[in-house]
């Protein structure tokens, strides 16, 4: 009935082990006292270090705090926080691996001692090579306290699913140069946070907090978001086409990095983006919901046929193009479209 153990012996175990069967065999050969005394005192060390191991590992509750944002390629923090939930003893020399695929990944954090009823917490550095989902199907503990003989483990069964960004690169000037910045140029009326009393709707993830009615939100029990009107938004459209007949994984995965950029950049410019792509497409909105929209979007977005649409939105604003092979064009009402490779 309870949680499966691992306890692999260590180097240096391998050798006290060795010892203790030559220094067995060698006391039941000869008869003497002396050499039963000293095999039993190895065998003794054995035991306690069973456990004692097992002592440290009982009662241990283990939790991750996720990072807000995952990109391919960047560092980021996993925090890890243990609970020792003994009522009188401490848990000595104790690691925390993540697992991906039931194997431990590179990276582990590690506590020295964890006293009764207290909680600790620290994080481990680690990257992600590759965009998209990626699962972790649980959490490791493992000591080699008290002597280093053993390294004993347990399994935490806490399945988790990371969905890792694309990979942001510095986009160049020349693609985005031409951008209107004066007033009322390339703006479209939209919703924002300041303005006239435009609407109620269902809070999002990433929706900003100090837009919720809380009136309303008491009432039916459930979040609702205010929306207001402003006359005054940008908007720009940013379409992927994510065709990639005869281009290279590299050379698609460089665009999707691409589009990822340019939509980060626009957002932090001010605009609303709408995003659209074959067989995808996003309604334009702002802040910081739409940019973990776009990414989530880009972050499992495909390879697609010629022959999917492409979708193209009738919107106002500027828009910009990015193709599979990396180039991409901005486009100006009013002005002739100037194609700048990435």
């Amino acid at each position: 009935m309870r949680p499966r153990r691992r306890f692999p012996p260590t180097r240096e175990g391998w050798w006290f082990l060795v010892a203790t069967l030559l220094i067995g065999l060698a006391a039941i050969n000869a008869g003497l006292n002396l050499l039963f005394l000293v095999w039993g005192m190895l065998l003794f060390l054995i035991l306690a270090s069973g456990v004692l191991s097992e002592l440290c590992l009982r009662g241990l509750e283990v939790r991750r705090g996720l990072p807000p944002t995952i990109h391919a390629g960047s560092p980021y923090l996993m925090g890890i926080a243990l609970t020792n939930g003994k009522k009188r003893f401490p848990s000595f020399s104790i690691e925390v691996e993540d697992l991906m695929g039931g194997k431990p990944i590179e990276k582990r954090c590690y506590f020295l001692k964890l006293p009764a009823g207290r909680t600790q917490e620290t994080a481990y550095r680690h990257i992600m090579a590759r965009r998209g989902r990626h699962a972790l199907s649980g959490l490791r503990l493992s000591t080699k306290f008290p002597f280093g003989l053993i390294q004993k483990s347990r399994d935490v069964l806490e399945p988790i699913e990371l969905m890792v960004y694309p990979r942001l690169v510095p986009v160049p000037e020349n693609v985005l140069r031409g951008l209107p910045a004066e007033h009322g140029r390339g703006r479209a009326r939209w919703r924002s946070r300041s303005g006239d009393f435009f609407g109620l709707r269902d809070f999002r993830p990433g929706d900003d907090p100090r837009d919720i009615h809380w009136r309303t939100s008491a009432r039916r029990g459930a979040p609702f978001i205010r929306e207001s009107e402003d006359d005054e938004g940008l908007v720009a459209t940013l379409i992927f086409d994510n065709a990639a007949d005869g281009v290279t994984d590299a050379t698609f995965e460089g665009a999707v990095s691409m589009a990822a950029s340019i939509a980060v950049e626009l957002l932090r410019r001010g605009y609303r983006v709408a995003f659209a792509a074959r067989g995808l497409d996003l309604p334009p909105a702002g802040g910081s919901g739409q940019t973990s929209r776009l990414l989530r979007a880009l972050a499992i977005i495909d390879r697609a046929s010629t022959a999917t649409d492409l979708g193209q939105p009738a919107l106002p604003g500027p828009r910009i193009r990015v193709r599979a092979d990396g180039s991409a064009h901005i486009e100006i009402p009013g002005e002739h479209a100037q194609k700048r490779p990435a």
